[in-house]
């Protein structure tokens, strides 16, 4: 501002006090682009010696250009107010990423560990060390991740699920760094260290997520890299001809190349694409929604299908033993105890129901020796109790091993029509005892189901349980299609059929028992809240931190909306563009004019974008 001063003032040549202002004048140009813009000055040039044409070779050029035609105060005014819109443009981007890293605000510092004489000891919480217990106080936060050992309260965990709703936790359930203790006092065993809480993974997972392109702008990238060079060619051609075609002295029609020059900068353009991105990621994980990139969060704008899973998705994922059918002719109790030894090796679902209701026998099994336990994919599991092999497992593994009889397969159906999960013990030569398990269905459901419909994305059910049990709860949610008694490759088969017959594809499951299905469908959602594992944070598109089905439709909402407002930015960053190259052309632009409208613009796209971090389509 003050070399635009001098300027004015020092008038014409030979005028009073010319040589002081016009020189002073520069002086103070060359001080103000050296303090505003001196390393993207420094850029501009070793980008245009190594050939490079970006956003700062434009600016060297026209800020170098302005200054031979005598035109430094505008130089100045250029770099300074270029140098300006970046640093806004950073401070935005930083506002947008820091976001998230604020949720680490919020787990304690200390903790308060409980001594072996009962008493409490305050130490910095990452100074405790796991197996610890921890004395969490009513309206205190806890401070690590664990597990309750003592004590029943509610927690509000909204910052880590997104969930409005207080959880209940009593012993045995875990609690997340972050959350709020609100009533009864809590103990709890430490499980993890402060870098390895839920809340860090999320955050760190949300920063790798920032840190990778969408595929729009990976096409704006790739724009910005042909348009820059085009653009000085342009500005070189308007120079060379405008004196020649239009009449224009040199002067004019340099100045005019270097205007088009300076609003040629694809700032605004560039910038549109990752502030909007990382704005959407933000507002979704702020709501228990953790998106691995932009090209999930675009991608989800295209599913026209979504598989879901159903034990654990479609349903609670905590059914409970509702009877055991003895069969054969093992001691009493015998069975009970055998399919503990089974159950209780396994992690899935219907497994740890009948381990959990069959926990009175466990008292009772110091003679039993439990070997060789195996994983029957799709089908059950299988281990040597005693010297002799048994398999926990679904009618179809009966089935293969030869030995369902049409009376089994009756008693079966009746249970399975009142939606019960059935299990069977057995050995190679008959079945000793049917276990009955049955999983709610989540309350979302039906509505997520809905949501899904209006939104044009057909839900289908695809499950390894048998297939009145699917249907029944598919029925109960609302959904028409459903498959039971499904192999992990009949998963895959139908996926694929999907994927070519109604369009892109998601799949719904736990990113374990799914994980060939979530690795082939075209964007993958894991459930990840009550029991969220490393496997379903790395291996899914995307996280349902707080296990609430509403959240995939409204993924998709965001997804579409984030898109949009891609296209706001992009058309209002190249719609402002095309008028300024109007003006340069007919002679009408000024230097300062163009930098003005392109930092006009930055800030609009930054604001544009950054109204995503505030979303209100995530239900509650």
């Amino acid at each position: 501002m003050a070399a635009e001063a001098f300027h004015w003032a020092s008038g014409e040549p030979g005028s009073a006090n010319y040589n002081v202002l016009h020189y002073g004048g520069m002086a103070l140009a060359l001080v103000a682009i050296a303090l505003s813009g001196l390393g993207v000055y420094k850029a501009g040039i070793k980008g245009l010696l190594q050939l490079k044409l970006g956003i700062h070779a434009l600016m060297a050029v026209a800020v170098t250009g302005a200054f031979i035609i005598g035109q430094w105060p505008e130089a100045a005014m250029v770099m300074a107010l270029y140098a300006a819109a970046e640093r806004i443009e950073d401070m935005a981007m930083d506002r947008a990423r820091n976001a998230i890293r604020d949720l680490l605000n919020l787990a304690p510092q200390e903790a308060d560990v409980v001594q072996p004489d009962g008493s409490t000891q305050r130490m910095l919480a990452a100074d405790v060390r796991m197996g610890s217990v921890v004395r969490i106080a009513p309206g205190a936060r806890v401070p690590l991740d664990g597990t309750v050992t003592q004590g029943q309260s509610a927690v509000d965990q909204a910052p880590i699920t997104g969930e409005s709703t207080l959880a209940e936790k009593s012993v045995g359930d875990p609690l997340y760094a972050g959350s709020v203790n609100q009533q009864g006092e809590l103990q709890m065993r430490v499980d993890a260290a402060p870098e390895q809480s839920l809340i860090s993974r999320i955050v760190r997972a949300v920063e790798e997520a920032q840190a990778s392109k969408a595929p729009t702008q990976r096409f704006v990238d790739r724009f910005a890299a042909i348009y820059t060079p085009i653009v000085l060619l342009l500005g070189i051609a308007l120079a060379v001809i405008a004196p020649f075609a239009m009449g224009w002295t040199w002067t004019q029609s340099i100045y005019q190349a270097l205007a088009l020059l300076v609003i040629a900068c694809p700032c605004a353009l560039v910038i549109s694409t990752p502030v909007t991105v990382v704005s959407a990621l933000t507002a979704a994980a702020r709501n228990g929604v953790l998106i691995k990139g932009g090209s999930a969060l675009e991608g989800a704008r295209n599913l026209r299908a979504i598989a879901l899973d159903k034990t654990g998705t479609l349903t609670t994922g905590q059914p409970q033993l509702m009877g055991v059918q003895v069969w054969g002719n093992l001691p009493s109790g015998e069975e009970e105890r055998i399919a503990w030894q089974l159950a209780s090796r396994s992690d899935h679902p219907v497994s740890r129901a009948i381990a959990k209701g069959l926990e009175s026998f466990a008292a009772h099994l110091s003679s039993h020796t439990t070997q060789d336990v195996e994983a029957l994919p799709g089908r059950g599991m299988a281990a040597t109790v005693d010297g002799s092999r048994y398999v926990l497992g679904n009618l179809r593994l009966m089935r293969e091993m030869g030995i369902a009889s049409e009376t089994l397969e009756e008693a079966l159906q009746r249970h399975e029509q009142q939606g019960h999960t059935v299990t069977l013990l057995a050995d190679e030569r008959s079945v000793h005892a049917i276990f009955a398990v049955a999983d709610p269905l989540r309350a979302q459901a039906p509505e997520a189901v809905r949501q899904l419909q209006m939104v044009g994305v057909q839900p289908v059910v695809l499950s390894g349980d048998n297939s009145t049990t699917v249907a029944t709860i598919a029925l109960q949610a609302g959904i028409s299609q459903a498959q039971g008694n499904l192999l992990p490759e009949d998963k895959l088969r139908i996926l694929g059929e999907m994927q070519t017959g109604t369009g892109p594809t998601a799949m719904v499951g736990d990113g374990i028992n799914d994980a060939p299905a979530l690795a082939k469908a075209d964007l993958a959602f894991a459930m990840g809240g009550t029991h969220a594992t490393d496997m379903a944070m790395e291996t899914a598109d995307v996280v349902l931190m707080n296990d609430d089905l509403r959240r995939i439709p409204q993924t998709v909402a965001l997804s579409r909306h984030a898109h949009d407002v891609l296209w706001q930015n992009i058309t209002l960053a190249l719609g402002v563009k095309v008028v300024f190259f109007v003006l340069a052309l007919t002679g009408n632009a000024s230097m300062w004019m163009a930098v003005v409208a392109d930092m006009g613009v930055s800030l609009l796209v930054v604001a544009n974008g950054l109204r995503l971090r505030l979303w209100k389509g995530f239900a509650q």
